[in-house]
């Protein structure tokens, strides 16, 4: 039976954190490539990793398990993306969103960042760069979970 002990074993040995382990990140792309090049990368960084690629396929995950945080393509097959940051299942504490797109106009930036996208990327992803949003990101939904936990006491 695997226990907390043997997590914190496991963590030391393959030097990371038992927090990221349980970090859970959905990626929505209808490129292929371009999921599992994301899963790669962050799967490299020890995050757990789901991926879809359609917006309704998206939309039906959120509502069935819990992700931390989504990293969604701006044009999807089904949808838009802007359209799939309204429709998806955010949980409490709110999942974060970056949006990614080649197809990057002011206007849908300005509409991403208006209906609660919390970043926005033009592809191709600078992998550092996106690395860094999804550690920032990660951290803010932490701490918002503490303060929300802290309240309800």
């Amino acid at each position: 039976m695997f226990i907390y002990q043997d997590l914190v074993y496991f963590c030391l040995y393959n030097n990371t954190s038992a927090n990221k382990l349980y970090e859970t990140i959905l990626v929505v792309d209808d490129n292929e490539g371009v999921r599992k090049s994301l899963t790669g990368l962050l799967e490299a960084e020890d995050y757990t990793v789901d991926t879809a690629a359609s917006g309704s396929e998206a939309i039906e995950k959120s509502r069935k398990l819990h992700y931390d945080l989504a990293l969604l393509d701006i044009r999807l097959p089904d949808m838009e993306g802007t359209r799939l940051l309204k429709e998806m299942e955010m949980g409490k504490p709110r999942m974060k969103t970056i949006v990614i797109t080649g197809y990057a106009t002011l206007e849908n930036a300005v509409e991403a960042l208006n209906l609660g996208a919390d970043a926005y990327l033009e592809k191709p992803i600078d992998q550092e760069k996106l690395l860094k949003i999804i550690r920032e990101k990660l951290r803010e939904r932490q701490s918002e979970h503490q303060k929300a936990t802290v309240e309800e006491k």
